[in-house]
């Protein structure tokens, strides 16, 4: 699609244009065109509105998608929060947790992350770009061009660069846009003989150097929870990565409050899960520039409560919506599912829900998309159907008919 090309005509064109970053939204507030076009050059938007119009304007454009009059498009979506680089599966953890086994009653047994760890360290990797690659995939059917992937089930110098070259190899490789993610403090594990700031200090010292040296990663991650890592040594953690030039997210407030609170303190670009986030850190968060991610897919995968993201919102924050994908405690991987989900329990508006998955997805990542606009990149998915409400409605039944991205159209 490098050559002009006019893509309608779309029943309902929704640009997710002009909406605020922060707070409530309603869907009264959405851009939505009618029997509208994209004009499409070089990957970027050169046009867009009334398809007769374009037509008229743009008459020496090839044409696109100008068959079925009961279809509509939006941006694709973005998840900025997956692990979908992992070998094995954690199918026993899912056996014990719906026998009433706790999340971290099965990590204390031998299951949860560290059972990852062990597969994926016994991983090639060109096994796990394999594996990458055929869940961006997936992704890529359901509308999402951009995907953040972490790693975090290497936790040793080897196996997290192994990690983080898959992650770029896969990059190289597939159409969707793959952002990396350093989570080599996903916990302390069993083989390292020392404390967890010691662990830390051993990330820091051996392995970010080389992560910074291949430009492997420019993002950074911890898990601050029982279990896991305390605040008072994620917080040196996060000052001293900082100080080497990281963005700075978080996995926080999963089964217990507080996390958060560190999160916003240090800036941190995201705060992630925020399932027990108290009544003062979504206040916190309505003054503050960190992004609230909500993980629904974890959720569901536990069992237990939904992010409280009716409050975040009302207390002016920005909240996106991402998956989670992971092998143990959130394996379904398919957010307009998830996000369908958490909407009908969190009370959000479609407008709300479609802002959680496009450009505050973007702004939880530091990146720009999300948003139709002339010259903006030309990442937009379609849907055959009359009203972009039934994305929702159908709880994810409804599936994209294609995605167009960096001047390719895929069409499933």
């Amino acid at each position: 699609m490098n050559s002009k090309t006019l893509c309608g005509p779309f029943k309902q064109l929704l640009t997710m244009n002009g909406l605020p970053l922060k707070g409530p939204l309603k869907d009264e507030q959405l851009e939505v065109l009618t029997n509208a076009g994209i004009v499409v050059q070089d990957g970027k938007i050169l046009d867009l509105g009334s398809y007769s119009d374009l037509e008229n304007i743009h008459p020496d454009s090839e044409k696109n998608f100008n068959n079925n009059s009961e279809q509509i498009a939006l941006p694709s979506f973005i998840d900025c929060h997956t692990h979908i680089c992992w070998g094995g599966n954690r199918v026993n953890d899912y056996s014990m947790r719906v026998a009433g086994k706790s999340y971290l009653e099965i990590a204390a047994s031998g299951g949860g992350i560290s059972d990852t760890v062990t597969e994926t360290r016994k991983a090639s990797e060109d096994k796990l770009v394999e594996l990458i690659l055929d869940r961006a995939k997936q992704h890529l059917q359901r509308g999402i061009t951009t995907i953040e992937v972490k790693s975090g089930y290497g936790l040793n110098l080897e196996d997290e660069l192994k990690m983080l070259r898959a992650i770029k190899k896969a990059n190289e490789k597939t159409p969707v846009r793959l952002i990396p993610t350093f989570l080599g403090a996903h916990i302390k594990p069993k083989d390292f003989d020392g404390s967890h700031a010691e662990y830390l200090d051993y990330l820091l010292d051996e392995v970010v150097p080389v992560i910074a040296e291949e430009k492997l990663a420019a993002r950074a991650d911890i898990f601050v929870e029982e279990g896991a890592f305390d605040i008072d040594v994620a917080r040196i953690y996060a000052k001293n990565l900082k100080l080497k030039g990281f963005d700075i997210t978080m996995h926080v407030d999963q089964f217990h409050p507080g996390g958060s609170k560190l999160a916003i303190e240090e800036g941190c670009v995201s705060a992630d899960h925020l399932e027990f986030t108290d009544d003062e850190s979504c206040e916190l968060f309505g003054r503050s520039e960190t992004v609230a991610v909500a993980l629904p897919g974890a959720s569901l995968g536990l069992g237990m409560q939904f992010t409280p993201c009716r409050k975040l919102l009302d207390n002016n924050a920005c909240v996106a919506i991402a998956t989670d994908w992971n092998p143990g405690s959130a394996p379904m991987g398919d957010l307009i599912t998830q996000a369908a989900i958490l909407g009908a329990s969190e009370k959000l508006t479609i407008a709300e829900t479609l802002a959680g998955i496009t450009f505050r997805a973007a702004r939880a990542l530091r990146i720009e998309g999300g948003i139709l606009r002339k010259g903006d990149e030309a990442n937009f998915t379609v849907f055959e159907t009359d009203d972009f409400r039934n994305i929702f409605y159908q709880q994810g039944q409804l599936k994209p008919s294609a995605t167009i991205m960096n001047a390719q159209s895929f069409e499933f």
